[in-house]
Formats: structure tokens, C-alpha cells, sequence
């Protein structure tokens, strides 16, 4: 019965992923509606989305959601809001969130800034393919190599993690700031009207109970 209709190929599925369907655009439109109409005070739904936008420049792929829905717990701020908001990293802006947190980490670390996006990911599916062979290695009486990864979180984690904090820290309180005016706005405007149309209504049934 939910079944789709069309069934979707492999290529298909990975186009999805990087392009939805009606475009970015149309995601981020839908997204921004259904964060408006969320059943809670502006200030809780902006620091939702302020702790989602915050978590997207985090290093911790695989772990978005539950970190936003963590830090939006931490800061009593609206869970939907903060996981809706992660969408913010996404294939289109990962390759900037990344190279400018790497900027920022390297600077401050007084470091080397140029980092290729290609050669950051690639250290990424290394890191994670060896964690993963280090795993197994308990349960398959393998060697162990944890050299690499000491590197990987030396030259790439550490300055990504600190730099994507800054950087997530400084994009975060901006959308804050933009975010609750915006929220406060629409949801006194909703309400008002709301309340309009009830008068309205209320009008109709006693002009009807007169006749």
C-alpha cells in the first residue's frame, strides 16, 4: 500500500541524495515552512536551529542528528528544529563548510591552510575504513594498526573539529539572530489571523441565529 509505485534504481537514489527532487531550493523552502510552523516559542525553534547549524559544522559524520537533538536538549531549544536544521550540511555546502573549517583549524594551529576537499574526504574514508579494521580485529584475532589514525586525528580531525567549532559557533548565533525576529513575526501574524477568521465565523453564526 505505502509501496512506491516506480522503483528506484541505485543511480537514482544516490542522484536523490545529492540533488532531491524539485531542487535544493524547493527542499530548503519546505524545510524553512515546516520550521515556522512548529508548535513552539520563536526562541525555542531559533535555538533549534542555531544547535542544528552548529552541529552540520562538526566532524562527526554519521552522528548529526543526535548531536543536534542533543545540544538543542542542552540549550532547551526545540529538537525538531535543531534535526531539520543539520540539512544545512549537505552535499552542495559540505565541500565549504569543510575547507573553511579546516582554514580556521590550521590557522590557529599555526599550520599549513591549503587543504584539497578531495584529499580531506579521501583521509575520511581511510580513518573510518581502518576504525572499522581495528573493530573486527577484536573479534578476528587480526593485527591492529592505530598509527594511521593517530596521524588522521593529529593533521585532519583536530583542526576540522576546532575549526568547524568556530566557525559553526560565529554561523550559529548569526542564524539566530535572523532566525527569532523572522519566527516571532510569522507566528504573531499567523495567530492574528487566525483570529480574525474566527471572528469572522462567529459573526456569520450569530447573524445566523438572529434571522
Amino acid at each position: 500500500m505505502f509501496k512506491r509505485r516506480e522503483k528506484r534504481g541505485t543511480g537514482r537514489v544516490l542522484l536523490e541524495a545529492i540533488y532531491p527532487p524539485g531542487g535544493w531550493g524547493r527542499a530548503f523552502n519546505y524545510m524553512y515552512y515546516r520550521l515556522k510552523r512548529l508548535p513552539d516559542p520563536p526562541h525555542r525553534i531559533a535555538r533549534g536551529i542555531a544547535a542544528g547549524i552548529f552541529t552540520s559544522f562538526s566532524p562527526m559524520f554519521g552522528l548529526h542528528f543526535f548531536l543536534a537533538g542533543f545540544f538543542a536538549w542542552m540549550l532547551r531549544g526545540n529538537v525538531v528544529a535543531a534535526i531539520f536544521s543539520t540539512f544545512i550540511g549537505n552535499p552542495v555546502t559540505f565541500p565549504f563548510i569543510a575547507a573553511s573549517s579546516m582554514f580556521t583549524g590550521n590557522v590557529i594551529l599555526g599550520r599549513e591552510t591549503l587543504v584539497h576537499f578531495h584529499a580531506l574526504m579521501l583521509a575520511f574514508k581511510r580513518a573510518s575504513g581502518e576504525l572499522w579494521w581495528n573493530m573486527m580485529s577484536l573479534f578476528n584475532g587480526t593485527e591492529s594498526h592505530w598509527e594511521n589514525l593517530a596521524e588522521f586525528n593529529r593533521e585532519i580531525f583536530l583542526p576540522y573539529l576546532l575549526g568547524g567549532a568556530i566557525n559553526g559557533l560565529v554561523v550559529s548565533v548569526a542564524a539566530y539572530a535572523l532566525a527569532h525576529p523572522l519566527i516571532d513575526a510569522y507566528q504573531r501574524r499567523r495567530s492574528r489571523l487566525l483570529q480574525q477568521k474566527l471572528q469572522a465565523r462567529l459573526k456569520i453564526r450569530s447573524g445566523a441565529m438572529v434571522k
